[in-house]
């Protein structure tokens, strides 16, 4: 796409004020276009960017839930885990690799896809997935690592981290972006520790008899955590030069993403062969196999690692709410509303302090059954614009008369039909695998394929944009 010579393309709001590369200083603005004056970065920062926020013992519970709850062998989960990490990297790699051509947060672009008030369907969902979702399972996380280490009681703990996760979020960008860089390093080698010990004393032998059903349980939930963060992915490379190489952008964003998710949750599977209380007490089942040093380390790098994570949700999901297209006339209207997604997930996270593993198996899938439609409109829609100039479609995203209903149709569409017949969680179980339990649940892959359809017939009769471009 050709870059556009006027530094403010037009029909463009753009972000007020002045940030520069400062961390300790609050982001300005909402979800506006960066101006190339505030450009900066290299590629390389997203692979610590899209690693730090997976090392963390969400992460690893994927692949414990792979094998003590969905009954894989070890070698099934590994592939299993594979192939569903491969799928959510890809995306957030192709995704992630257009936030410096359009200067804008990934929930901003789709409204090209969408329209200006039908993205008010993915956006919406993404705010509270994100904002109160994500951030209750990872605070959850972290205290009860937190609680482990220091048996402080939990509800001080879940106080301690939220605390921490809401003050990365609220200053923003440069803020979250320099904490997961000194993360990085922390958190890789006491996991890299962990699991070099977890894989000596594994028995990858053992059997399973979780069949295909199984199977495709794992590679959606394996496949809902790596795509759970792909509505962020141009969130932190939309302040990267215009000029930056496309490529480099995809690559590291996917590699980030990929490395650290799989290699995390063949650890968790392989720590199920173990033995232990995995679904009953999954971090002290998992610590439990670790020398009492690595063990109290693995614990602090838990702690950080879902605070890592969850700089990046309270963060995005801030920005997903702005994006619904509500006028705050507020300086700091992301970074207050990031406050106040904080405080309503440290309230959610309170009920998930207990049975932590059920809840957080429902909410994985949950995520894949939404994230699934929407990344085949927007996946779709891009294909389709390739060849248009970034000039020309700059304007619709934030023009409010913009319509193109085919997106949240399709989305609609994809998730109640593949809801309806395919899920297959503890709420609620779908017509197919109902009557045939060897399916599993495999809405995920059934929602992106209707959706898509959907989308591809109806697009072309949604008409033309008040600019004329298609």
């Amino acid at each position: 796409m050709a870059v556009t010579k006027d530094p403010v393309p037009p029909g463009v709001e753009v972000r007020e004020g002045t940030y520069g590369e400062r961390v300790v200083t609050v982001e300005p603005g909402g979800v506006e276009f960066i101006p190339l004056s505030e450009r900066h970065g290299k590629p390389l920062q997203l692979f610590w960017t899209w690693t730090s926020p997976n090392l963390e013992f969400a992460t690893v519970f994927v692949g414990v839930l792979s094998v003590a709850l969905f009954h894989l062998s070890f070698w099934q989960a590994v592939l299993a885990i594979a192939v569903g990490t491969a799928l959510g990297s890809t995306s957030h790699g192709v995704l992630s690799a257009r936030g410096p051509s359009h200067g804008v947060p990934q929930m901003v672009l789709s409204r090209l896809s969408f329209g200006y008030w039908g993205n008010v369907l993915p956006a919406g969902l993404n705010a509270v997935t994100a904002g109160i979702g994500w951030f209750a399972v990872n605070s959850v996380s972290g205290a009860l690592a937190l609680n482990s280490l220091t048996h402080l009681s939990k509800p001080l703990c879940l106080v301690i981290v939220v605390v921490v996760m809401v003050l990365i979020g609220f200053f923003g960008h440069n803020l979250v972006q320099a904490f997961e860089k000194y993360a990085f390093p922390v958190l890789a080698v006491i996991f890299a520790l962990a699991a070099v010990i977890i894989l000596s004393k594994a028995h990858p032998g053992a059997a399973g008899h979780g069949g295909l059903g199984g199977f495709l349980l794992t590679v959606g939930a394996a496949f809902g955590y790596a795509a759970g963060w792909n509505p962020y992915a141009a969130d932190y490379t939309r302040y990267l030069s215009p000029e930056t190489s496309k490529r480099a952008v995809g690559l590291w964003a996917g590699l980030g993403v990929f490395v650290s998710c799989a290699v995390l949750e063949i650890v968790g599977a392989a720590s199920v062969t173990i033995g232990g209380d995995a679904l009953g007490q999954p971090t002290g089942a998992f610590t439990g196999h670790l020398p009492s040093v690595i063990a109290k380390l693995t614990l602090l790098a838990i702690t950080l690692g879902a605070i890592s994570a969850n700089a990046l949700n309270v963060y995005s999901g801030s920005m997903s709410f702005v994006a619904l297209g509500l006028r705050l006339p507020l300086a700091l209207r992301r970074a207050i509303v990031a406050a106040a997604f904080g405080l309503i997930g440290f309230l959610v996270a309170l009920t998930g302090l207990h049975d932590a593993g059920t809840k957080y198996e429902s909410f994985l899938l949950v995520i894949a059954y939404w994230i699934g439609p929407w990344l085949a409109v927007a996946l779709l829609d891009q294909y389709l614009r390739r060849n248009t100039p970034v000039d020309d479609v700059e304007g619709l995203l934030f023009d409010t008369t913009y319509r193109n209903w085919a997106g949240p149709i399709a989305m609609a569409v994809g998730m109640a039909l593949s809801i309806w017949l395919f899920s297959n969680q503890a709420k609620y179980v779908g017509l197919v695998p109902k009557h045939v339990t060897s399916v599993g649940d495999i809405a995920f892959e059934v929602g992106f394929l209707i959706s898509a359809a959907v989308y591809l017939i109806l697009r072309p009769l949604h008409g033309r944009n008040p600019t004329g471009t298609p």
